[in-house]
Parts: structure tokens; C-alpha cells; sequence
């Protein structure tokens, strides 16, 4: 993988290749310097005595550094053990130990303080800290910048190392241990091998129109295999990359950066989507009446072109007068530049695509699995919403008697770390059996309806998807977060966090008096209940009947990943939630 990945840097050699943001601005590393710099931690790491198939973990925000460490691990065959920012000091602890990581690479301060009692726990040869205050005051650590000038003098003692040590390195090594999220039970470690990445960049090039000049600003975390493999291929087609350090700071560095292409997930375009609606409805008079109709025009514009539908030359004058006067807004949003972004991790809701597709921002829904790294997709010439498209070339699917989608191709992974027998239940005959439900039409695009383990059935023996529905409510001004439920029961329920500023906005409208002030009284309120309830009604109005949300729960506190409600990926522990809210549950059937 480095070989392909650094031979490309210097291939385009682009003096602004990477680039992050620090005191207020933006900072650009040459395609030179950022090889030299992965070539001396490689060899700083070798002089510390690491040595292929060791493994060494990363803890570290997104930032060039992440890549440079990742790169100089993967160029000694050594293993990369990423580890979320988000993750439990127990699940670090539990990494850690189950890898059998002999070095760790941590970024700041913050994260050694939050890591430092599973540290503590582990016969650890190096630490090493990007920033190099920290190395000074922490027992037995080094700084980054300190293994790099080993490095420097390692190359200048011996000119040809380097290249020495990337001739070792096989396609079928190890590259990394990746573990999974843990919805339901402790994290497994995923093998993926240099192959693994290689053929699905080399695939991925082929499918997607990704070019040299191409922008692109990384947002997800680079421990999350979607993004990880997404730098690859941006490195390996030219692409210059901007880091994004936090989540928080999206929306400032969109305008600024200006991307072309994108990787994200459902939970950016609905805070964006949410955002816009909240401003356009604060308008008043004439502005707020041409914002909901241009509103209205955008998805049955955006509806009628996903379908390849006639399309009235009435509805297409009204669709650039939309254009002109709000969609436009939306596109200078994501910095005016934008091709299409690429979304995966979650389902997206078809009139959420609708509203972007009609804004000229193309969401190219696509699918893959830790296990698989990135599957299919969508492309911008094919791009049908609701389906996350076909597989990339040498990748196969098929769908199971009941409905489970199976992988097979040289982009899944060996197994899991350690564990023969979990490896074993779900790799059959070659087919990586991947847990989600869907199907496939005639030309060959998927589908996917739900994990296989979180369709629940009613009490009249229907099955219920609860991951489409609550797609379809976080369309919702009023929903921040939300969890179907019902497993047993007559009709399905949603456990629901309210996006509090609309809520309390759209009481103020209605003339509501004596609103609690606190979220745990507001969440019992009444009229609170019944505003987001009615909408919550509305939006699942087209479903079957059995399939409707008719009774809702508004919680005070958001799920998080500290309360153990939600994986690193985001991902909700849905046991945990039936768990938890046992008897609020109960008490929408009594």
C-alpha cells in the first residue's frame, strides 16, 4: 500500500498536497516533504528496533501526521492498530491488550490523559507523541519530531534502507487491525491485508471520476476504514487533501477549502439540511414564501430526474428561478465547488437527496463493512437514489435466502485477530456474510433495508426495518437524534432527542405559555409531545400502516458515546437503549 500511495505523491508532486489548519490558517506540506517524512518515522521506528508484524497503535485526531505514521508503519511491514478518539478507556485497554500493541502513537495532551490508565496497564516499548511538549513531561516518551531526526540520520548512514525494507513488504501482509464497533459485545480485530487496500483503490479509481485537480477536504475519522480508504485513493489519483480536525469546524472549513469531492456521512447532510430549513423558516413574509416553495419545487424537481421522469418545462423554469434564488445559497455553503460527495455508514433519506440533487449537490450513496472495506457505490453518470449503487470491478454480491447480502472478492478481509471460530461463522465458501439485509434489481444496484440483527417483528408477525424509519424522521426540523422500537408489540415507537431550538421555537409560535425551561420538564410537556408527534405522524404517513409511528418519547439527554449509548462509529447500541429505556418504553404501550 505505501508503495502505490507514496509513488503517486511524488508522481503529481503538488506543493500544496496536504494541508491543515493551525493558528488561524491553512498550511500546505509538499508532496516531497510529506514522503520525507514518512520515510524517516519508517526508518526512525526501525532504529527503534520495530520490525514487520509488530503491531503499533494510533491515537490521534485527523491531521497530516495520522497519514505520515500510518504510511511509515505500513513501509516497515509492521501493523497499524487504529483507535477512535471517542473509543472507552476500556475498549483502548482492551486493544491494546488484545492486539498485543508493542508501541503507541498519541497526538496531544487531552488523549494521553484520557488513555493513560489502559497505558498504564500495558508493557508498552515507545510512546510517542505528535506534539512535543507533551514527550517532554510524560516517563519514557519520545516526540515525533525527535523519531523522525533518528530517521534522518538512519538514511544518511545507510541511503538505500528505506527502499530495503518496502522490498519486504508483500501484498499478502497484514496492514492493519482494525476493530470493529461493538453494538453487541466486546470489539473484534479485523485483518485487512496490503491487498486488501491495494485492489480496492485500484478499483475504486476505475469506477469513480477522481482527478488530479480535484479538492478534497476529510472530515471522518481516519480510524473509520471509509475515510481511510478514501485517502488512499485521493493520494493515489492526485488529490489534495485538507485535514479537518474536528466535526464542529465542517461547516467553516467547507467555505474555505472549497472541496470538490467528499467523503461524509447522513449525520452531516441532515445538521446542514436542518440548519437551512431553520434559517429559511425565520424568514418572514415574502422571503419565507418563496424558501418553502422553492423548497416544494426542489424535490419534485430532484424526484422526477433521480426516476429519469418527464420533467414540464413549467417545472424546470420553476426549478431555476430555485436555483437562482435559494439553491444557490446552498452550494456557496459547501464552498461552490462540489462534484458530488460520497456518503456511506447509514442509510440517507430519498427526500433529503432529493433537496441536494436539486441544489446541484449530487450525494452518491455508497456501502462496505470494516470486513470488506468499500463495496459499491453510485456514480455520477448512474446515480439512483435509494439504492447504493453497483459493486467496483472484481467485487461480488449476492443475496442469501433470507435477504443477507454476501461479499466476496480480494477486498475482504483474512479473518478476525485471534478469533478462528468468530472468522469461521461468517466467511463461508469465500462469501463474507456481511449481516445487512437488501436486495438487488436487474441492473444490478443494491439495496439495503437493515442490519439483519436489528429487524425486529410485531406482534402480528410483521417485520419492521427500524433504520429506513428513522431515516425518514430525521427529516424532521424537530428530531435530533432518534431509535425505533417495538420488538413484540402491536405498532413500532420512537425513542426520540428533540432538536430543542425548534422545538421551543415552534411552542413560541403556537402561543404556548408557562413552557418549562428545563429539557427534562420540556421533554414531558404536552404540547411539545404532540408538535413533534404530529410531525413525526406526517412523515410516515406513506408507509404501511403497520409500519406508522403514532406514539413518540422525547428524552432530555442526547445519546453518546461516553453514556455507551452509541459505537465510535456513531452507531447505536440498540440493546442498550431497550435496556435503558425499559420503562419509558412501556409506558408509550400502557
Amino acid at each position: 500500500m505505501p508503495g502505490i500511495v507514496l509513488g503517486a505523491v511524488l508522481r503529481y508532486g503538488k506543493p500544496d498536497a496536504f494541508n491543515y489548519r493551525a493558528e488561524g490558517k491553512w498550511h500546505a506540506i509538499s508532496a516531497e516533504r510529506f514522503v520525507e517524512r514518512v520515510k524517516n518515522v519508517a526508518l526512525g521506528l526501525a532504529a527503534a528496533g520495530i520490525r514487520p508484524g509488530d503491531r503499533i497503535a494510533l491515537l490521534s485526531e485527523n491531521r497530516p501526521e495520522w497519514s505520515i505514521v500510518d504510511l511509515a508503519i505500513l513501509s516497515l511491514g509492521a501493523i497499524n492498530v487504529p483507535i477512535y478518539t471517542t473509543q472507552a478507556v476500556e475498549q483502548i485497554d482492551f486493544i491494546l491488550a488484545d492486539s498485543g500493541a508493542k508501541a503507541i502513537f498519541i497526538s496531544n495532551r487531552r488523549l494521553y490523559k484520557h488513555a493513560q490508565p489502559a497505558i498504564a496497564n500495558r508493557q508498552l516499548d515507545h510512546l510517542i507523541f505528535f506534539d512535543p511538549e507533551v514527550a517532554e513531561v510524560v516517563d519514557r516518551a519520545i516526540g515525533l519530531e525527535q523519531l523522525e531526526q533518528k530517521g534522518s540520520e538512519h538514511a544518511a548512514e545507510r541511503p538505500g534502507a528505506f527502499d530495503a525494507y518496502l522490498r519486504v513488504v508483500h501484498p499478502e501482509d497484514l496492514a492493519t487491525i482494525i476493530y470493529t464497533s461493538g453494538t453487541t459485545g466486546e470489539p473484534k480485530g479485523v485483518m485487512l491485508t496490503h491487498n486488501n487496500f491495494v485492489s480496492n483503490v485500484l478499483a475504486i479509481k476505475k469506477g469513480l471520476p477522481i482527478e488530479p485537480t480535484d479538492v478534497a477536504l476529510s472530515v471522518l475519522p481516519l480510524s473509520h476504514i471509509f475515510e481511510r480508504a478514501g485517502f488512499y485513493v485521493f493520494c493515489y489519483c492526485g488529490v489534495s487533501v485538507h485535514y479537518t480536525a474536528s466535526f464542529d469546524q465542517v461547516g467553516e472549513n467547507l467555505r474555505e477549502v472549497a472541496p470538490t469531492i467528499m467523503t461524509a456521512v447522513p449525520r452531516l447532510f441532515e445538521k446542514v439540511y436542518h440548519r437551512i430549513i431553520k434559517k429559511g423558516m425565520a424568514e418572514k413574509g415574502f422571503k419565507k414564501s418563496v424558501f418553502m416553495r422553492s423548497l416544494d419545487v426542489g424535490q419534485r424537481y430532484g424526484e422526477l430526474k433521480d426516476k429519469r421522469k418527464w420533467i414540464s418545462p413549467q417545472l424546470r423554469l420553476k426549478q431555476g428561478l430555485a436555483s437562482k434564488l435559494v439553491f444557490s445559497k446552498w452550494r456557496e455553503g459547501v464552498g461552490g465547488r462540489l462534484r458530488y460527495f460520497v456518503s456511506g455508514g447509514a442509510p440517507l433519506s430519498p427526500a433529503l437527496s432529493y433537496s441536494y440533487l436539486a441544489a446541484g449537490i449530487p450525494i452518491l450513496q455508497g456501502y462496505g463493512a470494516t470486513e470488506t472495506c468499500i463495496v459499491c457505490a453510485n456514480r455520477p453518470g448512474n446515480n439512483h437514489v435509494g439504492s447504493v449503487g453497483i459493486p467496483f470491478e472484481g467485487i461480488e454480491l449476492k443475496i442469501a435466502d433470507d435477504g443477507e447480502i454476501l461479499v466476496r472478492g480480494p477486498n475482504v478481509m483474512r479473518g478476525y485477530y485471534g478469533q478462528p471460530e468468530a472468522t469461521a461463522e461468517v466467511i463461508k465458501d469465500g462469501w463474507f456474510y456481511t449481516g445487512d439485509v437488501g436486495h438487488m434489481d436487474k441492473e444490478g444496484r443494491l439495496y439495503i433495508t437493515d442490519r439483519k440483527k436489528d429487524l425486529f417483528k410485531l406482534s402480528n408477525g410483521k417485520y419492521v426495518a427500524p433504520q429506513l424509519i428513522e431515516s425518514l424522521l430525521k427529516q424532521s426540523e424537530f428530531v435530533s437524534q432518534v431509535v425505533v422500537v417495538g420488538a413484540g408489540r402491536k405498532q413500532p415507537v420512537a425513542l426520540i432527542v428533540p432538536d430543542w431550538e425548534s422545538l421551543n421555537e415552534a411552542l413560541a409560535e403556537a402561543g404556548e405559555k408557562d413552557v418549562p425551561n428545563d429539557r427534562a420538564s420540556l421533554a414531558k410537556y404536552p404540547a411539545a409531545v404532540k408538535t413533534v408527534q404530529q410531525d413525526v405522524a406526517s412523515l410516515t404517513s406513506s408507509l404501511t400502516d403497520y409500519e406508522r409511528i403514532r406514539r413518540v418519547a422525547l428524552l432530555p439527554e442526547e445519546f453518546t458515546i461516553d453514556g455507551g449509548e452509541l459505537t465510535p462509529t456513531l452507531k447505536v447500541k440498540r440493546r442498550v437503549i431497550d435496556e435503558r429505556f425499559a420503562d419509558v418504553i412501556e409506558s408509550l404501550y400502557s
